[in-house]
């Protein structure tokens, strides 16, 4: 791979001459970079379920259901100034309340 000295984009290999699509610089005597570094072609990855939370669960009492356990998350949806706005989703039905202070 080649990179241009002047601007860091990288240069297109296969055209002779060619020119940086960004800057316009015009390749002469470039170095060439490689690496040595094996890249694996079939990473180990995990797979989920497709509702996986990752919210902290608090005690909090569903009013909808009466189950005791919600998951917990806070959004800034007001001005900076003032306290963030809280949510509880009811990990049993799913019901979603929100708190303001």
């Amino acid at each position: 791979m080649e990179f241009c000295p002047k601007c860091g984009s990288v240069l297109m290999s296969k055209v002779k001459n060619s020119a940086c699509p960004r800057c316009g610089y015009t390749k002469k005597g470039m170095v060439k970079l490689s690496t040595k570094e094996k890249i694996e072609e079939h990473p180990e990855v995990a797979v989920l379920k497709k509702d996986f939370k990752t919210e902290p669960i608090v005690s909090e009492v569903c009013p909808k259901c009466g189950h005791d356990k919600a998951y917990f998350w806070m959004v800034q949806t007001r001005s900076s100034d003032e306290s963030p706005t809280k949510f509880f989703k009811c990990t049993k039905c799913s019901y979603t309340k929100r708190e303001y202070r």
